[in-house]
């Protein structure tokens, strides 16, 4: 085995998330109020990264009640079959 391919093994897997926010028209909903002004904050490497740059967001719009920050956990739709394996890591949602 390569020296690369060792070093690659033996980090943590890349589980990536998706952090983005946006006004929406009812706290009890999901919905945006206006599509074309979503803030998409990034795209990262693990649970912990996106829940920093989570919080950041959210703090940052505190003022704003129906501002909603959320994490999507795209390694979970990327490969489905890990998640149902159990293998994804981690349960968290925010």
């Amino acid at each position: 085995m390569s020296k690369s391919k060792t070093a690659h093994s033996a980090k943590k897997p890349q589980l990536l998330h998706l952090v983005f926010g946006g006004e929406l028209t009812d706290l009890d909903s999901h919905e945006f109020r206006d599509l074309e002004h979503v803030d998409v904050v990034g795209v990262f490497p693990s649970y912990e990264t996106a829940y920093a740059a989570w919080k950041g967001a959210a703090q940052r719009t505190v003022d704003n009640a129906m501002m909603r920050y959320f994490i999507v956990h795209l390694h979970r739709l990327l490969s489905p079959e890990l998640t149902a394996a159990g293998k994804s890591g981690g349960g968290h949602t925010a």
